[in-house]
């Protein structure tokens, strides 16, 4: 397969795989990149989920032919040294457990802040029903992205 460009993260990263290669594959064995999470492999728990032209995904459902030039933005690429608004808010929760489901489920929370900065209880329920925590953690999880969105929880 000849190389060809993704954008992930901001930068131009040249990869190998074949088209029909799913994104989650191409991030973690072919860039390293191991924040995003195979969970079911069918698009339904939502540790895969990685930003696409700032829209939330499954990794693990696109196929990098798929991508052209739309800008990937990862769990490593959602700020540099961990400071998004989600993320703090997630420490601050103690949100995590088990922390396998988290990267995906910050990701589909940062997606949601960027479409509705200030979301009510029950859109941060129904945006963040695909993905699933096993923990138990959704009460945290809700209220960290409150806290993220400053609306009080």
């Amino acid at each position: 397969m000849p190389p060809h460009t993704l954008k992930i993260n901001g930068e131009a990263r040249t990869i190998r795989a074949e088209p029909d290669t799913p994104l989650l594959w191409v991030l973690r064995d072919e860039l390293g990149l191991t924040g995003t999470k195979y969970g079911c492999g069918l698009g339904l728990c939502g540790a895969c989920t990685v930003h696409v032209d700032g829209r939330a995904v499954r990794s693990c459902q696109l196929p990098v032919r798929e991508l052209g030039a739309r800008a990937v933005t990862t769990i490593e690429g959602l700020h540099p040294r961990g400071e998004h608004p989600v993320q703090k808010a997630w420490l601050q929760h103690d949100v995590a457990q088990c922390g396998y489901c988290q990267g995906g489920q910050i990701m589909q929370a940062a997606a949601l802040l960027k479409q509705t900065p200030k979301p009510t209880p029950e859109q941060i329920d129904a945006a963040m029903a695909g993905n699933l925590c096993r923990c138990g953690t959704q009460l945290r999880i809700r209220a960290a992205i409150q806290t993220a969105a400053g609306v009080n929880a």
